[in-house]
């Protein structure tokens, strides 16, 4: 399943996600994907990762152009030549030539300007031919005003929390308005288990209304999730380095949630957000320096 963007690039709707994937784990677990059927990958500068998917890539055997790779530019390589320099990184450590995607990690509110540069540098590259299309994450609709604002290449791809209890309505509205693709991280709730994040935390995972829907289908909650996502067009990278979970992860394209299921799902949302506020300025994580490729 393909989903088009504003720029006419196509790219695969489901990708494999490496948030939090240890270096040594990702990159059996791209190959893993791959093999699976995946030909989307999407990683991150400040992952810590970008060197490990280029070898999962190379191992899998399969040409470059049958793989979408998407990363992201870290806040401490904001600027227009420190962005520039960022995609020269990111293709040292990938081991490719030309990204599918590129986008911005942060809006990082409390150097916008810093910000506004390094989009002003993602359309060069995109100019260049150097990357197929560009985007942002975490931009919220007053991020993406003042860029759009401040810039001429609306992006492609905003990237950010969304999994049935945190669905934000206004972000999915702000990007629909726009022609912006809505990407899910977290997309099946993975950031409301994870160990140390609080005992107060609900498991969307072991949601009754998520699993009644998952033992009508034969599905596990996981799938049904998955499902809801793509149903209502948006893109989703949930992450995994167990090689059954990536390929249950996968098996999505045989089964349809009606119109009542999904209305369902939507219900669930708390309007609470378990990931980091976009607009909070976190000095110490934002002032973390990528390494060389």
């Amino acid at each position: 399943m393909e989903l088009t963007l504003n720029n006419g690039v196509t790219m695969p709707a489901l990708g494999l996600g490496v948030f939090q994937s240890a270096p040594e784990q990702t990159t059996a677990a791209v190959e893993a994907a791959l093999a699976t059927g995946y030909r989307h990958i999407d990683t991150a500068a400040a992952y810590g990762n970008e060197r490990e998917v280029g070898d999962g890539v190379r191992r899998s055997g399969l040409d470059r152009s049958d793989v979408f790779i998407e990363t992201k530019v870290w806040v401490s390589d904001y600027g227009y030549d420190e962005t520039l320099h960022a995609w020269e990184k990111a293709v040292g450590k990938l081991g490719v030539d030309y990204l599918d995607l590129l986008i911005l990690h942060q809006p990082a509110p409390d150097r916008f300007e810093k910000t506004i540069a390094a989009y002003k540098a993602l359309e060069t590259l995109l100019t260049d031919g150097r990357v197929r299309a560009i985007g942002v994450s975490n931009f919220m609709p007053h991020h993406l005003e003042q860029l759009l604002a401040a810039t001429d290449v609306v992006p492609a791809v905003n990237q950010i929390e969304l999994h049935p209890f945190f669905t934000q309505p206004a972000v999915q509205a702000a990007d629909a308005e726009n022609g912006i693709l809505t990407q899910a991280w977290s997309p099946i709730g993975g950031i409301t288990f994870y160990p140390g994040w609080g005992e107060d935390r609900r498991n969307v995972m072991e949601d009754p209304a998520i699993a009644a829907v998952a033992h009508a289908h034969g599905k596990s909650p996981a799938q049904v999730m998955l499902r809801w996502h793509l149903q209502q067009g948006r893109s989703a990278i949930p992450k995994s380095t167990n090689p059954a979970r990536i390929a249950e992860n996968f098996d999505v394209f045989d089964f349809e949630l009606s119109a009542d299921e999904i209305a369902g799902i939507d219900t669930l949302d708390t309007g609470v957000r378990n990931g980091p506020d976009p607009d909070e300025a976190r000095l110490e994580r934002f002032s973390l320096a990528i390494p060389e490729a």
